[in-house]
């Protein structure tokens, strides 16, 4: 059995290694999809891959559709005429339009599908909740919410956060192939809920103005290998994109960290492992899963033992894992983490959320891990200005460090089987929800 030696558990605990990386990447300021920043993370990545001694260590880039931001505004009329413009409080969401939309403002509340059936939403600027309620049973994605509008016939989106601070939210409007069909923004909780007291006093008129580009531009993935040079291999994935509102210390610098920091530690147990492993930092995650889907269709996947993808790890305490009904890479973690007496939050179901589902929808074995904190709601200061550098503690980027390292040796070894499963077994196991809100942006493959 391969594990970490105490020496290079001792290392990992005392290294700043992994707090230098996430300083290189969180001192770009942005990392958008498609934009210079994101290529010059990508390539302080590729810098770090030599300096740890991955072999192979490799760029690839591949085209997509970009996005630039520009202002955006909302205008109310009649009795509550204001202008609000502000970033702080209006943003355009990645993947809209541009252009200049008037209607009355509806509030759609959790923006589930009975929210839009419950209201005439035809001509009508519609406004929903960041938030799904705790009993819905899924959460519901804000591309699910901004196309359930568009085909409600709103002609524009406003997507309100859940989470004071004055923070609007971003995100991608969903659409595969950009842009979607009407604007899209999103504003602080404080606006949001005075805009929907508004409207719920009176008609409230607004007037939606985004400016922005839509052209075409190109990502990249970076990569690189450790242990022998078999043709099978463990998949150990995050994301170097970010949204180009904030830092993306927690979205996704802490998990490309984590990536980094694992393959250096595996580095030194390089002769010990029993199959190639592959660290491989995708691009364009946040506008669609690009760099996972273009490496998805660029390897033979019947090399990939499996998919371990770091997203949201670091930013809590806490480690958790989505197995997404692939019982043998969850029974890797739990021994891991049983081993050294630390919790594990898991569950084992199938979602479309994060880049292990390019691969997972064709069969292959995949989790995504992150961390967890019950304290707080949906993405806390994901998405926002507030994705700083503050949110991360190295004591956590240490601790997942040394659980993930020693999973993946787990997952390495040539005994361990890791059954794969046809396209068909996991289309039927997906939650009806999930298939609507894969069907509603354009994405079920099925």
């Amino acid at each position: 059995m391969t594990r970490l030696t105490d020496a290079i558990v001792g290392d990992a605990y005392q290294s700043d290694f992994s707090w230098q990386v996430l300083e290189d990447l969180v001192d770009l300021e942005t990392r958008m999809a498609g934009q210079k920043e994101e290529k010059a993370g990508a390539k302080i990545l590729e810098d770090y891959f030599e300096e740890i001694g991955l072999r192979d260590v490799h760029l690839d880039e591949f085209d997509i559709d970009g996005w630039w931001r520009g202002s955006s505004s909302i205008e109310t009329a009649g009795s509550q005429d204001r202008r609000y413009e502000k970033d702080y409080q209006v943003i355009a969401l990645p993947g809209t339009p541009a252009g200049t939309v008037e209607g009355e403002l509806v509030d759609v509340g959790y923006g589930r599908p009975e929210d839009f059936e419950a209201v005439d939403c035809e001509g009508k600027i519609l406004i929903a909740s960041s938030d799904t309620p705790d009993d819905y049973g899924r959460w519901i994605h804000r591309m699910e919410k901004y196309v359930s509008a568009a085909n409600a016939g709103a002609v524009g989106f406003v997507f309100r956060n859940h989470i004071a601070g004055c923070l609007p939210p971003t995100g991608e409007v969903g659409y595969d192939n950009r842009p979607g069909p009407i604007p899209a923004v999103g504003v602080s909780k404080e606006l949001g809920e005075r805009l929907v007291r508004h409207a719920e006093d009176d008609d409230l008129s607004v007037t939606v103005d985004v400016d922005c580009r839509n052209e075409p531009s190109t990502s990249v993935n970076v990569g690189g290998d450790i242990g022998p040079d078999t043709d099978e291999m463990v998949l150990l994935t995050a994301h170097v994109d970010t949204h180009d509102i904030a830092e993306g210390a927690n979205d996704n610098g802490a998990g490309s960290v984590l990536a980094t920091e694992v393959g250096r530690l595996l580095a030194q147990i390089a002769d010990e492992l029993e199959t190639r492993v592959r660290v491989l930092v995708f691009g364009s995650e946040e506008i669609g899963l690009k760099g996972a889907y273009h490496a998805m269709e660029t390897y033979d996947l019947d090399d990939v033992k499996c998919i371990v993808n770091i997203d949201g790890a670091g930013r809590d305490r806490t480690l958790s894992i989505n197995a997404n009904e692939f019982d043998e890479i969850l029974d890797a973690f739990e021994e891991v983490t049983d081993e050294r007496s630390i919790p594990l939050v898991s569950s084992n179901t199938v979602s479309p959320h994060g880049d292990q589902w390019a691969f997972v929808q064709e069969g292959v074995p995949g989790a995504m891990v992150s961390s967890t904190n019950p304290d707080k709601s949906g993405r806390g200061w994901g998405h926002t200005h507030a994705d700083t550098l503050d949110k991360i503690d190295i004591r956590d980027l240490r601790e997942h460090a040394v659980t993930i390292t020693n999973a993946v040796c787990a997952l390495s070894e040539t005994d361990r089987d890791v059954p794969s499963r046809s396209r068909e077994d996991t289309r039927d196991l997906i939650d009806p929800g999930y298939e609507q809100e894969l069907k509603l942006g354009g994405r079920w493959s099925y």
